[in-house]
C-alpha cells in the first residue's frame, strides 16, 4: 500500500521540480547543443555567462583615473595663471593682426585701427579727425579739429597695409577705396589663415617652454604629479587652439560674405 501511495506522489514531486524552471525559460535556439534537464520539458537550464571588460572599456577607465593634486603644489612647479596670460596674449595679437591687415575697407570703422604719430604722441585716427563714408568708393577724413596732424594722418593712411592712396585737400583727406573683388577677399582669407598658423606656432612655443620648466622641477616630484601638470598645460593649449580656430572661422566668414 505504501508503494502505491508513493507512486501516486511521484507525478506531483516531478511537477514541483519542473515548475520553477519555467519562470525564466531560455530560448532553445541559443542553447541548441545543450542537453535538457528533463526530456519531457521544453525548458533548458539558464546559461552562466561571464562578462569580460573590453580593451576600449579598460582604456576609458584608465583615462578617467585622476590624481588629486593641490593648487599650491602646482604653483611650486609652474604658474598656470602666467602661462594662460602668455597664451591669451597670442590670441590678442592675432585679433590685432586681423583688424589691422584684413579690413574690407567698406565702412568708416575700417580706419579705426590707423594710428597717427604726432609731436604730442600717438593717437588713433578717429580721435584726431572725423571719419565718414562719402560713397562706397570714398572715405573722407575731416582734420579741422586737429589741422596740424593732417600730413601725419595722410602718411599713416598711406603706410598702412590697406593699400590706400589718400589725397589731401586742405584739412580734408580723401581716401579712395579700391573696389573689393572676390579675388581680393579670397587673398585676405588666405592671409587670415597664415596669421592663425603663426598664432598656433606661438602657442606651441609657449607650451614647449612650459614643459621644459616642468621637467626641470621633476626631481622631488612624483611622476603622477608631473604627468598631471603636463596634462593641464596641454588642456590649456587645446582651449587656446580652439579659440584661434574660432577666430579664424569668424574672420573668414566676414571676409568671404
Amino acid at each position: 500500500m505504501a508503494v502505491n501511495q508513493l507512486s501516486r506522489l511521484q507525478p506531483l514531486l516531478f511537477r514541483s521540480l519542473v515548475r520553477p524552471l519555467r519562470c525564466a525559460p531560455v530560448v532553445p535556439a541559443k542553447l541548441s547543443g545543450a542537453p535538457t534537464l528533463f526530456p519531457s520539458s521544453p525548458c533548458h537550464p539558464a546559461a552562466c555567462v561571464r562578462l569580460y571588460a573590453t580593451k576600449k572599456a579598460k582604456a576609458k577607465a584608465k583615462g578617467q583615473a585622476k590624481v588629486n593634486i593641490s593648487a599650491a603644489l602646482v604653483e611650486d612647479i609652474i604658474s598656470l595663471d602666467e602661462l594662460k596670460e602668455d597664451m591669451m596674449e597670442v590670441v590678442n595679437v592675432l585679433k590685432d593682426d586681423f583688424t589691422r591687415n584684413l579690413s574690407i575697407r567698406t565702412s568708416p570703422g575700417a580706419l579705426d585701427h590707423i594710428v597717427v604719430s604726432t609731436p604730442d604722441g600717438k593717437f588713433p585716427l578717429n580721435q584726431l579727425g572725423q571719419v565718414s563714408m562719402k560713397s562706397p568708393q570714398l572715405i573722407m577724413v575731416n582734420m579741422s579739429s586737429y589741422p596740424e596732424a593732417t600730413a601725419a594722418a595722410a602718411c599713416a593712411l598711406r603706410e598702412s597695409s590697406m593699400n590706400l592712396n589718400p589725397e589731401v585737400d586742405g584739412t580734408i583727406i580723401k581716401v579712395p577705396v579700391p573696389k573689393v573683388t572676390r579675388e581680393h577677399r579670397e587673398n585676405l582669407a588666405k592671409t587670415a589663415k597664415q596669421f592663425s598658423n603663426k598664432a598656433k606656432d606661438s602657442v606651441r612655443r609657449v607650451r614647449s617652454n612650459a614643459i621644459a620648466q616642468v621637467k626641470k622641477a621633476k626631481e622631488g616630484q612624483s611622476e603622477d604629479t608631473i604627468r598631471l601638470v603636463e596634462k593641464q598645460i596641454q588642456q590649456m593649449v587645446d582651449n587656446i587652439t580652439a579659440d584661434i580656430d574660432k577666430q579664424l572661422a569668424a574672420k573668414t566668414k566676414e571676409l568671404l560674405s
